[in-house]
């Protein structure tokens, strides 16, 4: 994790520790999740307000519609793979198996491009589980990202 307050735009406390933002041409670009305790701020970005505000939204309801610019870049399989993640409403989840189904593909392959999903929370790439348990997140098998997942699954009333 990187932590360089010169790498991001702004870095948001959240329940479930902060949020590295990065914030290029007007348009989100990445999420970073960084430890509790990671010291806040924000640049004058009009869409660090946006995003603080809609995030905020999302914890008050999970049922919030987050409306971003996003930046995404990635192959076209990751961009598909990362349309599919958004059509999963909240509350409901696939596993690997399943969308890698749905995208005539390969659990293996479903799970690298969430894992390199660059905007998570926006881009719900938690929604999507393991067959058997929560499965990894954001390249992580266990640990403090797979509470994160933990924590937004139970937010969103999945588990």
């Amino acid at each position: 994790m990187r932590l360089a307050a010169d790498h991001y735009t702004a870095c948001l406390a959240m329940p479930f520790g902060a949020l590295g933002v990065r914030i290029e041409s007007a348009a989100l670009t990445a999420l970073e999740f960084l430890p509790a305790g990671t010291p806040s701020f924000a640049t004058q970005e009009p869409l660090i307000e946006q995003l603080q505000s809609q995030l905020q939204a999302y914890l008050a309801d999970p049922h919030f519609h987050f409306d971003l610019p996003l930046r995404l870049s990635g192959t076209p399989f990751r961009l598909r793979v990362w349309q599919a993640l958004m059509q999963i409403a909240v509350g409901e989840t696939r596993t690997y198996g399943e969308l890698a189904r749905q995208l005539d593909s390969s659990p293996r392959a479903v799970g690298q491009a969430l894992g390199d999903n660059p905007v998570p929370i926006i881009v719900p790439c938690h929604r999507v589980v393991s067959s058997i348990g929560l499965g990894g997140f954001n390249h992580h098998a266990a640990g403090a990202a797979l509470e994160v997942k933990r924590w937004l699954l139970r937010h969103e009333h999945a588990i």
